[in-house]
């Protein structure tokens, strides 16, 4: 369990680095903001069930849930406790952060039929194909409960800049709260906003000044899934059995989904592709079979008796890794490579092990994997046999190529960066980032002369610097063998023998495929 728990914190901590340095506009007082949040719910009294969570529910008032926008599971679990709100026949009002309050009326329109959903997201800022539009199937089914059931929503977003920023969202947001609150009947509001903003020292503690001396509502905070809370129930090997706890009178904490897959669906959402969907957690074993039996057929293999053996696995999953070694007899230095891919969010097939891990919950990203898996069922221990010097890179180039065409095949709107990317990163990129980048530019000037001219410049230590460019390689190859396929130029049938090619002689086996299909990179 240490074990387990050292690589989730580890993953944690370059995670949150890396939405650090994505993230601009992290002042003063937002890293004070977060600081008050995470002292509210560095610990806990003790665990209890959802339903005492939902019991808790019905005998407030006001009842703040914490909200991860990019992480569907965070609005299923909203939509739990609303649901539980209901069951007493008290008028029950939603208060969303989704929804900025100047789109009010726009929002009413739409829950009454006067608008349909294009118009509700084009005027509420969510336009399709743009970034917001991504967050709209994580909370339409928040707006489909409250039309059927007739509940008044309320938009409490509003924007606003500078270092106040984050008060003057929350006073906005409570005034319009506290003034709910205030109808004649007492209705029960139900608030589900940012899990920072749901501390008790920030929206709760605007809207008590809002109501004044006199308000007499019980409050009450439901986080989800908080970071000191999960890693303590980990520590002591409790995560997968509790539920929910109590942090303290007026604060609960659901416990469903680990802190890293919350990161992780932030980081998808900010580096999602074209034509790419979020596979959710809950699902992602499901549907990584769903794809490896789709190209299985496109490959002409019935994968299902093998699908049998596989095990998916995600960041929620905190022991995979200590499995990993039994289930395909890795050694040391193969489990701190795994790791190591683990840490840089990388999804991997491993054929020794069975083991698929997706480091993304992102369709593209598990398509590629199961066209590794599909590759597999037809090559068998050719895809994982030992290699050396030159056979081994060109190899994992193919492999590459194979797992990238594979996710093509499932989207076709997916893409690589191309060699005036790479000669962008050459420019502005330092350290390793530029040493990758130069590789994969030399080689690719290089293959133009064959083999002979390319042997010199190859990374043949496999390390970090051997599976990057590697990678980057067999992607540019993969993206030119998908528009040979899509032109017409390389059938069906070929991609079949692809597939089922054990590549005896990688080497010449990449330079023939380079040769026969040359991108144009200007398009």
């Amino acid at each position: 369990m240490r074990d387990s728990l050292m690589l989730h914190l580890a993953l944690y901590r370059r995670q949150k680095a890396q939405i650090s340095r994505a993230v601009e506009g992290r002042s003063h007082a937002f890293r004070a903001y977060e600081e008050r949040y995470r002292k509210a719910t560095r610990c806990f009294e003790r665990a209890i069930t959802s339903s005492a969570v939902e019991a808790e529910v019905r005998r407030s008032d006001i009842v703040y849930v914490g909200d991860y926008h990019t992480l569907r599971q965070a609005q299923e679990g909203y939509l739990r406790l609303v649901r539980a709100a209901l069951s007493d026949g008290r008028r029950v009002v939603l208060a969303l952060e989704f929804i900025e309050g100047r789109h009010q009326k726009a929002l009413e329109a739409f829950l009454a039929g006067r608008c349909g959903e294009r118009t509700f997201l084009e005027r509420t800022g969510h336009l399709p194909g743009g970034q917001g539009s991504q967050l709209w199937p994580n909370f339409r089914p928040v707006l489909e409960l409250a039309r059927r059931e007739n509940l008044e929503v309320l938009a409490i977003d509003r924007r606003a800049g500078g270092p106040r920023s984050l008060e003057l969202r929350d006073r906005y947001a409570a005034s319009r709260i506290a003034a709910a609150a205030r109808e004649w009947d007492r209705p029960r509001l139900m608030v589900l906003m940012g899990q920072f903003h749901v501390a008790p020292a920030h929206l709760p503690a605007a809207v008590r000044v809002e109501l004044g001396p006199e308000g007499g509502r019980r409050h009450l905070v439901v986080y989800q899934s908080c970071e000191g809370v999960y890693f303590e129930l980990l520590r002591r090997g409790l995560a997968d059995r509790v539920e929910a706890v109590r942090i303290r009178d007026g604060e609960l904490c659901l416990v469903g989904t680990s802190p890293v897959v919350c990161q992780q669906s932030f980081l998808d959402y900010l580096e999602a592709e074209a034509g790419d969907e979020p596979l959710g957690d809950g699902g992602a074993g499901g549907r990584f079979r769903e794809l490896a039996e789709l190209l299985g057929r496109f490959a002409g293999v019935d994968v299902r008796p093998m699908l049998l053996e596989v095990e998916v696995c995600t960041a929620q999953d905190a022991t995979f890794l200590g499995r990993l070694g039994r289930r395909g007899g890795l050694s040391r230095g193969e489990l701190a490579q795994v790791r190591e891919q683990v840490l840089s969010r990388e999804s991997c097939y491993l054929p020794r092990a069975r083991t698929v891990y997706l480091g993304s919950l992102s369709l593209s990203h598990a398509a590629e994997e199961a066209a590794h898996f599909v590759r597999h069922c037809l090559v068998g221990d050719a895809m994982d046999r030992p290699r050396k010097g030159s056979d081994a890179f060109y190899a994992a180039c193919l492999e590459e190529a194979l797992g990238f065409l594979g996710s093509k095949l499932v989207n076709p709107r997916r893409r690589c960066r191309d060699i005036e990317q790479w000669s962008r990163e050459l420019e502005v990129a330092k350290g390793e980032a530029r040493q990758i980048a130069a590789f994969i530019l030399a080689l690719k000037a290089a293959e133009a002369d064959g083999p002979k001219a390319a042997a010199e410049l190859l990374p043949l230590r496999k390390g970090r610097l051997f599976h990057a460019v590697s990678h980057g390689l067999g992607y540019l190859l993969g993206e030119a063998l998908y528009r040979a396929f899509d032109s017409g130029r390389l059938g069906r049938n070929r991609i079949r023998e692809l597939f089922r090619d054990p590549f005896s002689d990688a080497r010449a086996r990449y330079f023939e495929f380079t040769a026969r299909h040359r991108l144009r990179w200007s398009g």
